[in-house]
């Protein structure tokens, strides 16, 4: 097998120059391709395609040319008159679908004292005007910009595609000013790290190339999700850094020994393929679990992330060689003193204290997992903004005024105007429910269609189905907003089995909810087991998979239970995706160390091998997780989207919690379980195969040695 792989790596070296081409070639189309990748930041757009809700809208789609309301405009200190100028007005926008306020729901040519306090006080309070706004999809960031632009920064609008346009014209500002910094700061890194000026550009080079090679190759799914496209890039570099690095260090390990670069490079990628393929492989499976999930965001994110490291483990075993050959001379020349200290003495400090904070960490294993289970979560759009942003204070203006509020629209089957009438007077009966516009409450059940004018008729009747638009004094999700949709589907169902759509942002949020929570267990199973068998595999143990995936989903679970500790809510999107996330990211940690480990106990005893280990991997653990963990910060702290900023954190504080578990737990966890490690090994025992090959050479060396000590004194 070994002969077999060096014969193979021969090849890449000899046909180095036409693979750079190629790598080359397909990073500069990649670059022009990527401009051509749409991005999508609406959230519900992710739900299945069987969902209520997404089931729906498409029906409603079908039936009516007004789209569901999905943003509320707050104009301040305005008459009734001035009011009705602005809703035409609003009306008038390029991409505004419909606008919904008072006069749609009561007559307001007579004083608005006479009408009903609530249908009032829905629309109009205390001077201050609320519209409903339907926005069509493909027009939403200009309708938006044009919305603004008529109301000004004094009044005020709020809604999911309000969202959705900030986050799209804030996030491409701030996924570039977040990479700018996380190269900079990977560049410092391995400048620190490494003992050459010209090493950190060259891993950055090939980096960079894989990156660009897998932004450009997303034109194969035609959309990315706002995720993809904010954190996609950045997790790439920060996790496939290991792989470049690896590699490197091995080849100028290898040049100690072997003067020919050429031969150099060939052994070093026969010695490092196989960690470099299991590190990957492991990161890889971490993220197709995430292929699991009904709700799409998740197949989106972990199908990109998983093309990203296998395009990044292609560039490191078929570009870098011939990357690293060429500028190998220059990396020579500019060679400089090790800037990093030996880290001998924090080994010898870890044996000191492993086994206590070992005894510690298994206590805290199962409070971990009951905190980070008894979070209280997001599952929609309605807080990704905090009140630092413009949005943010805008949703707070209008809640101030008018409460929270949401709009859903119901769509039943046409013709039996007493059974509509008897619905809308059940669904007026919900204390939430503020006002319902519909055919039967503006003309009543026996009253001809020609009642209506004909633009407000075509909002409420299709050939086929009657459409109520239903006010609600009600949060965007939340288990007061779920219990109530779960009311109005109930009773939607009693008048109209199976035969009903209801939509709404409220409806999506519960739908979100119902489906992302579902995806949890699937998800979280099938990438545990998928990395533990290949840790199985690769390992021949059963007690070092145990181990190390133990290890990692300990600090997977103290992570998110920080949430619970701080009284912090969590976007569950971001809950769901970083467990597969940290998982994939982070076990190389553990299986370097434990490879070493492992090598190490070949030659020495249990004590001196956990030095040594230490001393050898922690450069190469923390040059990683500094990077991964500074990248999870900078998400956090220069997104506004809340989504986003939630992930970004819990990659830092997660890569860590994953540090601090592989540096001091682990140790102690395998010097406690070498014996059981042993005796669980799968087939022959390796171990003692080494230390018997190691015996028979250093007999063999000795031999050969005094037959020539002999031979000198003969002579």
């Amino acid at each position: 097998m070994k002969k077999k792989k060096k014969k193979f790596f021969q090849q890449v070296v000899d046909h180095r120059k036409l693979l750079m081409v190629i790598f080359i070639a397909a990073a500069l189309i990649c670059a022009v391709l990527q401009n051509f990748v749409a991005v999508d930041y609406d959230v519900t757009d992710y739900l299945p395609e069987d969902s209520s809700s997404t089931v729906s809208l498409n029906k409603m789609d079908e039936e009516f040319d007004g789209s569901i309301p999905n943003a509320r405009v707050m104009i301040k200190n305005v008459s009734i008159a001035d009011a009705l100028t602005y809703k035409s007005e609003l009306e008038a926008i390029d991409g505004v679908t419909d606008v919904t306020w008072l006069d749609d729901a009561s007559s307001t040519t007579v004083p608005i004292e006479t009408l009903d306090t609530d249908t009032v006080e829905t629309y109009y309070k205390d001077g201050n005007a609320l519209f409903s706004v339907s926005i069509s999809e493909d027009k939403r960031l200009e309708a938006v910009e044009d919305i603004r632009e008529l109301i000004g920064d004094d009044n005020a609008m709020s809604g999911s595609a309000v969202s959705t346009a900030v986050a799209t014209t804030s996030t491409v500002s701030e996924v570039a000013k977040i990479s700018v910094y996380a190269v900079l700061f990977v560049l410092l890194v391995l400048t620190v790290t490494t003992t050459s000026w010209l090493e950190p550009v060259v891993i950055l080079l090939g980096l960079g190339t894989a990156v660009i090679i897998n932004m450009g190759t997303n034109i194969i799914f035609g959309e990315i999700s706002f995720v993809t496209n904010a954190a996609g890039s950045i997790l790439q570099l920060a996790v496939s850094l290991d792989y470049s690095v690896f590699l490197f260090h091995r080849f100028l390990e290898t040049t100690k020994t072997i003067k020919d670069p050429k031969e150099a490079m060939v052994d070093a990628l026969t010695k490092s393929s196989s960690s470099i393929l299991a590190s990957g492989m492991t990161t890889v499976i971490g993220f197709l679990a995430l292929v699991l999930m009904r709700f799409r965001i998740g197949p989106d994110l972990g199908l990109a992330l998983a093309k990203g490291v296998g395009i990044s483990l292609l560039t490191v075993f078929f570009f870098m060689p011939g990357l690293i050959l060429a500028s190998y001379p220059l990396i020579q020349k500019t060679r400089h003193r090790r800037f990093v200290p030996s880290f001998r003495k924090f080994g010898e400090l870890i044996i000191k204290i492993m086994v206590p904070v070992s005894v510690i960490f298994l206590f805290l294993i199962v409070p971990a997992y009951l905190a980070s289970n008894s979070n209280s979560f997001y599952y929609g759009a309605s807080h990704l903004f905090g009140p630092e942003t413009q949005l943010g204070q805008d949703i707070e203006e209008i809640e101030d005024v008018f409460g929270k509020g949401d709009t859903y629209v119901m769509m039943v089957p046409r013709g039996d105007t007493a059974k509509e009438k008897e619905l809308s007077d059940k669904l007026q009966e919900l204390p939430q429910v503020k006002s319902v516009i519909s055919y039967v409450d503006l003309a009543g059940p026996e009253v001809p269609d020609t009642y209506l004018e004909a633009d407000q008729l075509s909002q409420l009747e299709s050939d086929n189905y009657s459409r109520m638009v239903i006010s609600v004094e009600a949060d965007l999700e939340g288990d007061e907003t779920f219990d109530l949709v779960r009311e109005i589907r109930a009773d939607a169902q009693e008048y109209y089995p199976d035969t009903w759509y209801l939509a709404g942002e409220g409806v999506s949020a519960y739908d979100l909810m119902d489906t992302i929570t579902a995806d949890t267990a699937k998800v979280n199973l099938v990438a545990i087991a998928a990395v533990f068998l290949v840790l199985l595999l690769t390992m021949k143990s059963v007690t070092l998979p145990v181990i190390l995936v133990l290890g990692i989903e300990t600090a997977i679970w103290i992570n998110l239970s920080v949430p619970y500790f701080t009284g912090q809510h969590v976007f569950y999107i971001a809950y769901l995706i970083i467990s597969s996330i940290q998982l994939g990211a982070t076990v190389d940690y553990a299986i370097l160390f434990s490879d070493r480990y492992s090598e190490y106990r070949e030659q020495y005893g249990r004590r001196r091998s956990i030095v040594e280990t230490v001393t050898s991997c922690s450069v190469s653990i923390l040059t990683s997780a500094s990077v991964l963990t500074v990248v999870g910060f900078l998400l956090g702290m220069l997104s506004t989207h809340g989504l986003i900023s939630q992930l970004g954190y819990f990659l830092g504080i997660g890569t860590l919690c994953s540090l601090c578990v592989v540096m001091f737990v682990l140790p102690g966890l395998l010097y406690l379980t070498d014996g059981l490690q042993e005796k669980t090994r799968i087939g022959k025992n390796r171990r003692k195969e080494r230390i018997h090959e190691n015996h028979q050479k250093l007999k063999r060396h000795l031999k050969a040695r005094v037959q020539e000590i002999r031979s000198s004194e003969e002579s």
